[in-house]
């Protein structure tokens, strides 16, 4: 089944009793959106007794159709779900796993109803507060505490993590990809080209590449961005961990860093980040933030862009820094 806006009241009963979503007298009252995906179809399905959220994984990027993107991230996904339920702290930051259609890539989720995303810290004079700040730390460290001995077997998720690598570690890089930067801000294609013709710089990035393709012993939420943070009536929450896998934990942190940095984040909250995460002796704070350079990079200069409210020197200013993190 293909599940889309134009999907009939009946079709959509049918799909949901049959697969044990909703009770098998409910009925499905209308579809509608509930915010703008990125990598899948996403609706909340209105019924006679509430609602639950409908996602379905297609075979190209929902944002951009254009990008062929593998269906089985969805399978991903539930499984992060499956995993994180055994830790209540992990578990209360998310919406609860109701089911999962894996022949057609439908997953069905708890409504967490009006909510929206963080991307409004991209804007001046929004912030984070400490308690929001404070849980997206813990959520980190709960994460990435979870036994090795339980993640034998998690997926190592190679074709999703392939396609984000093209985007993270090759397509902001080229020098001609097709996508000029000048319509995105006037004079971010010439700052860009300084990068991209850096042999040196750029060898380090396909280094880097090659470190976040390999396998490691952290379970990481792989894309933990504003992006991926809910303001709902029951507080912050967690979602979309469909590029999760079993890797090396400086990329979750260094995600996190590059966008406090490009919300332009005070000092002190940065500061106040790394010192609560729980790194350990063996954290590799270069790596972290190499990766905290990447990420930068890829949203100022690549494909995923986000509703910054830069200036171009702001930007240039951004992308200095995190070429001085990728080369330390």
């Amino acid at each position: 089944m293909i599940v889309s806006f134009r999907s009939s009241k009946e079709e959509l009963t049918a799909y949901l009793r049959a697969h044990g979503f909703i009770y098998s007298e409910d009925v499905a009252l209308n579809l509608e959106k509930p915010g703008d995906g990125n990598m899948n179809f996403v609706a909340r399905v209105q019924t006679q007794t509430g609602s639950v959220i409908i996602k379905q994984a297609n075979p190209f990027v929902q944002k951009y159709p254009h990008i062929a993107a593998p269906q089985e991230r969805i399978l991903v996904e539930a499984e992060f779900y499956k995993t994180v339920q055994h830790y209540k702290r992990l578990a209360t930051s998310m919406p609860l796993l109701i089911g999962l259609d894996a022949t057609n890539h439908i997953m069905v989720l708890q409504d967490l109803g009006n909510s929206t995303d963080f991307t409004f810290l991209y804007q001046m004079n929004r912030k984070l507060d400490l308690s929001e700040l404070e849980q997206l730390v813990t959520f980190l460290n709960t994460l990435h505490e979870i036994p090795y001995g339980r993640l034998t077997t998690y997926s190592k998720n190679k074709a999703l993590r392939e396609l984000n690598h093209e985007h993270l570690f090759k397509y902001p890089f080229m020098e001609d990809n097709g996508f000029d930067l000048n319509k995105i801000q006037e004079g971010l294609q010439d700052i860009a080209l300084l990068y991209k013709t850096d042999k040196v710089f750029v060898k380090r990035v396909s280094e880097l590449g090659s470190i976040y393709l390999s396998e490691g012993k952290t379970l990481l939420h792989g894309d933990y961005y504003p992006g991926s943070w809910l303001k709902t009536k029951e507080g912050l929450k967690i979602i979309d961990p469909e590029f999760s896998y079993v890797g090396n934990r400086e990329f979750d942190l260094g995600v996190f860093i590059a966008h406090l940095k490009m919300s332009q984040a005070s000092a002190e909250q940065t500061d106040w980040v790394t010192k609560h995460y729980l790194a350990g002796p063996d954290f590799n704070w270069n790596l972290c933030y190499q990766f905290a350079g990447i990420e930068i990079m890829r949203r100022i200069i690549g494909l995923a862009q986000l509703p910054f409210d830069l200036t171009l020197e702001e930007k240039e200013n951004l992308l200095k820094e995190a070429y001085t993190f990728i080369l330390k």
